[in-house]
């Protein structure tokens, strides 16, 4: 193998690992926001029923 060809196989591993790693956090993301979004929920409830006493 050439240098040529080897740093273009090392780019495109970096790449990858890379796209990955951003999966990886816009997954965690998307998981956090439904949780907020459910605890709020929740919060809401818990006032209206408080409210309703």
């Amino acid at each position: 193998m050439n240098p040529k060809v080897i740093s273009k196989v090392a780019a495109l591993v970096l790449v990858a690992g890379f796209a990955a790693g951003c999966a990886n956090t816009i997954r965690g993301m998307g998981a956090d926001t439904a949780n907020a979004v459910d605890a709020t929920q929740q919060a809401g409830r818990s006032v209206e029923r408080s409210a309703s006493y």
